[in-house]
């Protein structure tokens, strides 16, 4: 993901934490994507290779969107230190994500 990109995408995901519409955390997120209630998910590069293969695989299996952010960039942008998964419902909001990352490769 180009820096530019990936600094308009954590800037959206403040605003959109501050909304409330973000899910974090892997269990959380996992069960939203089993549900297929998840719109895009973002992991930080940063997560251990099991949550990696846990998403991934979940993500794949369910058809959700997954992009992966730089180390330490998704916890500071939604202002929880550590969170390395996030989720968002499909709504307008996610709508909007998608149209920021719609040119960026995903995983």
């Amino acid at each position: 993901m180009t820096e530019q990109t990936e600094n308009r995408v954590t800037g959206f995901l403040g605003l959109c934490m501050r909304a409330g519409r973000i899910i974090s955390g892997q269990e959380s997120c996992v069960d939203l994507i089993r549900r297929e209630e998840a719109a895009l998910v973002l992991m930080d590069a940063d997560a251990s290779e099991n949550t990696q293969k846990r998403i991934t695989d979940a993500c794949h299996s369910h058809h959700t969107p997954l992009w992966m952010l730089s180390k330490g960039s998704l916890g500071a942008a939604i202002g929880k230190r550590g969170r390395m998964v996030i989720a968002l419902k499909d709504d307008g909001m996610a709508q909007n994500l998608l149209g920021l990352l719609k040119e960026e490769p995903q995983l």
